[in-house]
């Protein structure tokens, strides 16, 4: 079973918004906006596999990691609203696509069902190279991953899911790297999808492209697009509260 956080509480017979990360990240990334996000219903955030609290595997592909979320809404009432981004969002279509029943309504953020071109085996290689025995803080990880990563807010994210005290990445890095083709892939399938679904995408992302939309609508008929202006793919992380905003309002419509 996956780790979970559960935010507000269930009224009115509200449904819960299950709420699925992306690679490298976790449950508590999300803290805040599943905080906001519980003034209106109960909301679940959960450590994908291979992930902060949550059982490591020796497998990472959207059909195990869309079983584990199905596992999750069952133990909490047998239907949610889910919404995924990035990795999580191709593992909340999965679930769509193939155990409709468990689906309410979905949010996809900022990822398309499609395969990636990209590889991002670049941070796996990074974070193996931190020196973890010498570290005291995670700003020494980050001064370790600067050359690597060049990027500031990247490596902020990544030393997130470092557990400094233990000296460990609370990540898989072994089974992410192995099985780094399946995650940037997505599934082929005849399936569809009937429920209401959002794409919500970054305005400065290329992620979810227009000639991606062809399929996305052949899998999902009633796919409905919204863009966060000044947004790139950490759309939540960049504009959260223009992000609770879109959700918020496509929830209640």
């Amino acid at each position: 079973m996956l780790a979970t956080y559960h935010h507000g509480t269930a009224s009115d017979g509200a449904r819960p918004l299950l709420i699925a990360h992306g690679l490298y990240g976790s449950g508590r990334n999300w803290g805040v906006i599943a905080r906001n996000l519980a003034k209106e219903r109960p909301i679940i955030t959960v450590d994908m596999r291979n992930h902060g609290a949550s059982p490591w595997t020796d497998r990472h592909t959207y059909p195990d990691m869309a079983a584990d979320l199905s596992e999750v809404i069952e133990e909490n009432g047998g239907v949610a609203d889910v919404l995924g981004h990035s990795m999580g969002g191709k593992a909340a279509m999965w679930l769509a696509l193939t155990q409709p029943s468990r689906v309410g309504r979905l949010i996809v953020a900022d990822i398309a069902p499609v395969a990636y071109g990209h590889s991002q085996l670049p941070y796996i290689h990074a974070m193996r190279a931190v020196d973890v025995d010498t570290i005291g803080s995670r700003g020494d990880a980050d001064r370790q991953l600067k050359d690597a990563v060049p990027e500031l807010a990247i490596r902020a994210f990544l030393v997130q899911s470092l557990d400094v005290p233990e000296k460990r990445w609370r990540l898989n890095l072994d089974t992410l790297e192995a099985d780094m083709p399946d995650i940037m892939d997505f599934p082929d399938t005849s399936d569809s999808y009937d429920g209401k679904v959002l794409f919500l995408s970054g305005g400065r992302s290329d992620y979810v492209q227009p000639d991606h939309r062809p399929r996305i609508k052949a899998l999902f008929p009633k796919a409905q697009f919204v863009k966060i202006p000044g947004a790139a793919h950490w759309l939540h992380a960049e504009k959260p509260r223009e992000f609770e905003a879109a959700v918020d309002t496509w929830l209640a419509a």
